[in-house]
């Protein structure tokens, strides 16, 4: 299914380009200013150096920067990414995210800080940078490294951990675990004892390290729907630290379960490849939602597919617009104008074929694109 974007009603693609969009699921901006080498390190999910022989520009998301990011920087769209990469750095880093940020239309931004917050603006910066609000996303893991980090004893940690995180969230909007990247998703989803936890954290303080005891992981994400925030977890795509194998949302089916009657609303975030996955245990159980935020930049010309697959069980209420940008205001920007370009080819051919209507193509949009952000992070209107 496919329609071009001229052949949508006027009213519709209009209505979608001009949404106010919620980021629910969202990084910093860089205030550096960046080497072709750091750039293009920026557009990919590889934490390996691009190899001479190639350049990451030839790739979806490459080509759609030249696309769709090179006008607003005041560039013919399909230039070369030597003329890109120098009107970049003539504009300078702080012009380039003022009109890539602005021109994303995103107009509330809940930022996820543990991810090499210190190389990125925060919440406040953002919020300066932007012109419009920017709340936090607290990251588990790093909270419970940074208890570790500042000493005590292993029968005191889970106790440490509660305070901290209560402290940490006092502002916070939500909550995050990446127990996909140092486990996997395939845990046991019960909630461990209190000496099961000591024993894990006598482990950790021992050897060292991140955090990857499935225990502790565990002990966190229990934690964390006690704070009673809304937690979103990793699924899927990710860089190779990752086993994407153990990053299906179905494996996550025991803990939704158990966790259900906590209320707390679980938010699968990217999904891609398992976006049908996702979609299912959203229209399955009341406690899930998801995005497929990621896998609509990295599949750039092709992301109508991805978006058209996001919107075939879930109910409505529960799909969440995110772009999951890091660094690159370019993804800030791309991450919005492809999901909004994919809506509106999406809805489009449902009102073309007669199977909806406009009024309903618009409130599915609104609903995906802000409303549902705000119901579930209680955001207000």
């Amino acid at each position: 299914m496919s329609l071009e974007i001229d052949l949508v009603p006027t009213g519709l693609a209009r209505a979608i380009e001009e949404l106010p969009l919620v980021d629910h699921h969202v990084h910093g901006v860089t205030a550096l200013d960046l080497s072709r080498t750091a750039f293009e390190e920026l557009i990919t999910e590889s934490d390996r150096p691009v190899p001479e022989w190639m350049t990451q520009f030839d790739s979806q998301v490459g080509y759609a920067i030249l696309r769709h990011c090179a006008p607003v920087l005041g560039l013919d769209p399909y230039c070369t990414p030597e003329a890109y990469l120098a009107r970049r750095a003539r504009l300078g880093v702080d012009e380039v995210n003022r009109r890539l940020l602005t021109a994303s239309g995103i107009r509330h931004f809940l930022l996820e800080t543990g991810y090499r917050g210190e190389e990125v603006l925060g919440p406040s910066g953002m919020a300066e940078a932007t012109g419009v609000p920017a709340d936090e996303v607290v990251r588990l893991e790093a909270v419970a490294e940074q208890v570790a980090a500042s000493g005590c004893a292993a029968a005191a940690f889970a106790v440490r951990f509660e305070e901290a995180l209560w402290e940490r969230t006092r502002s916070a909007r939500g909550l995050k675990s990446i127990a996909a990247y140092r486990y996997g998703l395939d845990f046991d989803p019960a909630r461990p004892a209190g000496e099961e936890v000591a024993e894990a954290a006598g482990r950790w303080f021992a050897a060292g390290g991140r955090l990857e005891d499935p225990v502790l992981l565990r002990h966190l994400i229990w934690t964390g729907l006690d704070r009673g925030l809304p937690l979103q977890f990793h699924i899927g795509l990710g860089d190779p630290d990752l086993d994407l194998r153990r990053a299906d949302p179905l494996l996550l089916r025991g803990l939704i379960e158990l966790a259900e009657p906590t209320g707390v609303p679980l938010l699968l975030l990217h999904c891609y490849p398992y976006q049908r996955h996702a979609g299912f245990l959203a229209q399955a159980y009341p406690n899930v939602y998801f995005d497929v935020g990621l896998g609509i930049t990295f599949t750039g010309a092709r992301s109508v597919a991805l978006v058209a697959e996001s919107l075939e069980v879930a109910p409505f209420a529960k799909l969440l617009f995110s772009s999951d940008a890091w660094g690159l205001a370019e993804l800030h920007h791309l991450g919005a104008l492809l999901w909004r370009r994919a809506m509106t080819a999406v809805l489009g051919a449902f009102v073309a074929e007669g199977e909806w209507s406009i009024a309903q193509a618009m409130r599915v949009a609104s609903l995906v694109g802000a409303e549902n952000a705000r119901r579930v992070y209680g955001l207000g209107p």
